[in-house]
């Protein structure tokens, strides 16, 4: 493709150093705030500060100071009705995931929608059960009252009934988990998120599916299978399905099949058809009310046997307080609850946020989930994130802010309140089918893997491995597990970089991989290394050895061959049977001269080499008397580009000071360019420079030390022309503006390549 013409103007200045660059242009030094500062600061108050405070801590002051009633108010209306019919199958099907009475799904979408309303920052996103926290719950329930009864001797539990147990102890985690998202808000720590990559959450939510369709199949199938936790759980409980699977109640097989693939066609159709449709059709409402219609017609429950939500007691229950003996027993699980729940919302919300253009608060999000977990769990619910099918409902139905959102809470307040009973008949295997169809969009995460592994191997690693091992390991551990693999990636690929050897591209100034190019200049004698990646204790030893590999010779080495061979030298000239000639060194004895083998002082080894008592400075690469070797050096300058290095520790800060020592000492020049501003102060306050290692080898950009070394060392281009292949002035010309210059009587700059 043929370059079109580019605007051009001139640019002449003089080559800088970093030394030469401060002495011409003055910096402005900013004092930096020392922590007390901050605390100091945080702790200040004003009436200005007051304000704002409040009016995060209450968003909703925002949005109603500003809300159209006559543009917004039809849509929060239909989609608020639209979202709460979905909100009460949904409440009621993730529910089964939790291993909970189906009432309390309900609960679940009602008590944090109404504080969420006051608090939270998204205005679109539909907040209750999200079936992955409902299965984790369901694994901590479970682990902790088992079919059969209490595990474990559990304070406060004792005369209840299991369900009732179990409704305490999913209570009492979902307030410990809403304590610690409370606090992560308070702390200002909602950037933790920030470690769960997409990838891993696709893996572990695909992981999710597969554990939430195995816990299902009791439901379709009919069977009785107990609930099982913790590491293989899922292939327990598969292999407790096979054994009873001739017990499989064939009605409750026909109705999940018949609801899943009507369901399936029509949210397809909702797809397709979305731009066409106002709202989408709400299938899986209307097929639970088929369903319970049929169900209770034909009498299902007693004449196939299946099993039904069976009565649904109205109203609601009187506040409690948490269990604290089930609080300690929970902690480790309530972590995982409380980062996952937020983590997904805050996803969700963040889409809608770039789609309509306002911002949320990650840590005001944070305060409002624990907020909203704390006051639900006080009135029987269970953990509270947002589901993506759900919020997807709410605002493709035209939903503008949480009015919506509140209005969804007063159907399922209507339905726990004066409907419930007539979902009595309800086979609970609609409601698992209802879970597995809508598991579809977590299921098709398993597409990602082919592209992952053609573009990114170690996030298809991160993905497989988090899958993987929150399938086999659980929820709660596979999370961790995948959070170790994630980090473990990142440090390999900041350990072991990329790095490269640059050169320039004939007639400019910018520099690439050799190995990318044909069309280059490389003088002769100099190496421009990069270095991709901060440098500090983890990588400081490999950013060496890839040095090394670059250069074709160990500095270290040569350095020691170099003192060895000049410590041989002065022995034979103190014997005579080496004399310095105005050719060289000659060899007056008759025996060949050996290597010393000398291993004493051999700290005086690694110290510059001293040419003192010798007639001559010795040019290494000239012929050495026999039997002396040393290795060749073929550079007189290295260049170190910084440009991507973002910090050094003190450990890389020792690792790099020895190594610009050692090939200083074997008569390298080295030089390092584009380094930040804040490393070149570091290396300043930790006193870095030193009478070998000078801040003169700091220049600002490659072509200033690349033109610098063609100054010192003009043998290293062998004939004029490719000394005219590397850009030394840039000019460029407007041939429709005029150039202007600030200094009236500078000289016409001239274009030489």
């Amino acid at each position: 493709m043929k370059r079109t013409a580019a605007t051009q103007y001139v640019v002449t200045r003089p080559l800088y150093s970093e030394e030469a660059f401060a002495e011409e242009h003055e910096k402005v030094y900013r004092q930096r705030k020392t922590i007390l500062d901050h605390i100091k600061q945080y702790f200040t108050w004003d009436a200005k500060r007051a304000k704002n405070a409040a009016l995060s801590l209450l968003p909703i002051i925002g949005w109603v100071k500003i809300y159209q009633i006559k543009q917004w108010l039809l849509g929060d209306i239909v989609s608020g009705i639209s979202t709460g019919l979905v909100a009460v199958l949904q409440g009621l099907a993730y529910c089964l995931l939790a291993s909970l009475p189906v009432r309390y799904g309900l609960f679940s979408a009602f008590f944090p929608v109404i504080i969420y309303f006051f608090l939270g920052t998204s205005r679109h996103i539909s907040v209750g059960p999200f079936p992955v926290l409902c299965l984790m719950i369901g694994s901590v329930v479970t682990r902790l009252v088992p079919d059969g009864g209490l595990a474990m001797n559990i304070t406060g539990l004792e005369g209840l009934t299991i369900d009732e147990q179990r409704v305490v102890v999913a209570s009492s985690v979902t307030f410990l988990a809403g304590i610690i998202q409370l606090a992560m808000g308070v702390l200002q720590v909602g950037f933790v998120v920030m470690y769960l990559s997409d990838t891993l959450v696709s893996g572990f939510t695909t992981a999710a599916a597969i554990h939430i369709l195995v816990s299902q199949l009791k439901f379709v199938l009919g069977l009785q299978v107990p609930g099982i936790s913790g590491p293989l759980s899922i292939i327990y409980t598969l292999e407790i399905i096979f054994n009873k699977i001739t017990s499989t109640n064939v009605c409750d097989v026909v109705i999940a099949l018949v609801i899943m693939v009507v369901v399936f066609i029509v949210k397809e159709l909702n797809d397709r058809y979305k731009s066409k449709l106002p709202v989408p059709i709400p299938i899986e409402v209307i097929m639970t009310v088929i369903a319970c219609g049929v169900s209770y017609a034909f009498d299902f429950r007693a004449r196939y046997g299946i099993n039904t939500v069976g009565d649904i007691p109205e109203g609601y229950e009187t506040p409690m307080a948490p269990n604290l003996h089930i609080i300690q027993l929970t902690a480790g699980d309530a972590v995982p609850m409380a980062i996952v729940g937020f983590a997904v919302a805050f996803s969700v919300a963040k889409v809608y946020s770039v789609k309509h253009d306002y911002t949320i608060d990650g840590n005001q999000e944070l305060i409002a989930f624990g907020v909203s977990n704390i006051f639900g769990a006080s009135f029987r619910s269970f953990a509270a994130s947002t589901a993506l099918s759900r919020s997807a409902v709410q605002e493709s139905t035209g939903g503008k802010t949480q009015v919506a959102g509140l209005l969804s809470a007063i159907i399922v307040m209507i339905v726990t309140l004066s409907v419930g009973f007539l979902l009595d008949p309800l086979p609970t295997s609609v409601l698992g089918a209802v879970v597995i169809v809508n598991l579809k969009g977590m299921l098709m995460q398993f597409r990602e893997v082919p592209y992952l592994w053609r573009r990114d191997k170690p996030d298809c690693v991160v993905w497989l491995g988090t899958c993987i091992l929150s399938i086999f390991l659980g929820l709660d551990l596979g999370l961790a597990a995948g959070l170790g693999v994630e980090l473990i990636s990142v440090v390999l690929r900041t350990q072991f970089p990329r790095c490269s050897v640059l050169v320039n591209i004939k007639g400019t100034d910018i520099y690439k991989d050799r190995k990318d190019y044909t069309n280059i200049y490389d003088p002769e004698g100099v190496m421009i290394f990069r270095i991709p990646s901060p440098i500090f204790f983890a990588n400081i030893e490999f950013f060496r050895t890839k040095l090394v590999e670059a250069l074709g010779f160990n500095p270290l080495r040569v350095l020691r061959k170099r003192n060895k061979a000049v410590r041989r030298i002065r022995k034979l000239l103190k014997k005579g049977e080496l004399q310095w000639t105005s050719t060289g060194f000659l060899n007056t004895s008759f025996k060949p001269i050996k290597e010393s083998e000398d291993e004493s002082n051999m700290e005086e080894l690694d110290l510059p080499t001293d040419f003192k008592d010798l007639p001559a400075r010795i040019d290494w690469n000239a012929e050495l008397p026999v039997n002396l070797s040393v290795p060749p050096v073929e550079i007189h300058s290295l260049i170190l580009d910084f440009a991507a290095v973002s910090f050094l520790d003190i450990s890389a800060l020792t690792g790099l000071k020895t190594l610009l020592r050692e090939l200083i000492r074997v008569e390298v020049d080295v030089y390092i360019v584009a380094c930040d501003s804040y490393i070149l102060e570091k290396l300043h306050d930790c006193s870095f420079f030193d009478d070998e290692v000078q801040p003169s080898m700091f220049f600002l950009t490659l072509h200033d030390a690349m033109l610098h070394i063609l100054e010192k060392h003009p043998e290293s281009t062998e004939k004029k022309s490719d000394h005219d292949m590397i850009i030394t002035t840039v000019t460029v010309h407007n041939p429709r503006v005029s150039l202007r210059s600030r200094d009236k009587n500078a000289p016409e700059p001239e274009t030489k390549f």
